[in-house]
C-alpha cells in the first residue's frame, strides 16, 4: 500500500510539473486527517477539482472514544466511505469552503462487558466547513468540523442483552493536512 502511495505522489509531481499554475486547470490533491490517526485508526482522501468546486473521495476507520459512545456501549468503530462537493470562497483551494455529500459508515460496538460484538450499517447525509492554511506553496492545513444525518440503515442493533442506535446527528471536528498537484 505505501509503494502504491509513493508511486501516485510521483506521478502526480511529474504532472504537476507539466502544468504550473494554468488558470482555470483541472486540480487534484491528497489529504490525511489527525483524528482517525489520533484513535489507532486512518485516513485517506484525494480529490479533483477546477476553479472554487472539488469533489472529495474518502476512506477512514476511527475508533470512537467511549466518552463519545452513548451510556453503556463501549469499542465503537466505524470504517468510512465518503463522497463530498466542496465549494470554496477563494481560488488556488484558500481560505474557508462548505461542504456536502453522503457517507456510509460500516460499524461494530460492544456493551461495556464487552461479550458480543455486533456489526451495524448506516447512511448518512454530511455538511462540512472549513479552512484551508497554506503552510508552504501547494501544502496546506485544514482545520474543519462537521454534522453527519443518519438517514438510513441499521436502528435498534442487539448487543448483549441491551440495544444501540446511532445518534441521528453525528458531530465531528478535526485538522486536514494535504498538497494538491
Amino acid at each position: 500500500m505505501l509503494k502504491f502511495f509513493f508511486l501516485v505522489l510521483s506521478l502526480c509531481v511529474c504532472l504537476n510539473i507539466q502544468a504550473q499554475d494554468k488558470p482555470g486547470k483541472t486540480q487534484f490533491g491528497l489529504e490525511l486527517d489527525a483524528l482517525p490517526y489520533a484513535t489507532g485508526g486512518y485516513f485517506g482522501a484525494g480529490w479533483v477539482g477546477k476553479d472554487v468546486w472539488r469533489i472529495r473521495a474518502l476512506t477512514a476507520f476511527v475508533k470512537k472514544p467511549d466518552w463519545s459512545t452513548a451510556k453503556d456501549f463501549s469499542n465503537h468503530q466505524v470504517h468510512a466511505y465518503a463522497l463530498l462537493l466542496d465549494r470554496f470562497l477563494k481560488k488556488d483551494w484558500k481560505g474557508w469552503w462548505i461542504g456536502a455529500g453522503v457517507v456510509y459508515w460500516n460499524s461494530t460496538i460492544q456493551t461495556d462487558a464487552r461479550m458480543q460484538t455486533a456489526e451495524f450499517n448506516n447512511f448518512l447525509v454530511n455538511g462540512s466547513l472549513g479552512y484551508n492554511f497554506t503552510l508552504y506553496k501547494h501544502f496546506y492545513l485544514s482545520p474543519w468540523g462537521s454534522l453527519s444525518l443518519r438517514i438510513a440503515g441499521d436502528k435498534n442493533v442487539p448487543v448483549d442483552n441491551k440495544s444501540f442506535t446511532l445518534p441521528v446527528i453525528n458531530p465531528e471536528a478535526s485538522i486536514k493536512v494535504g498538497y494538491y498537484f
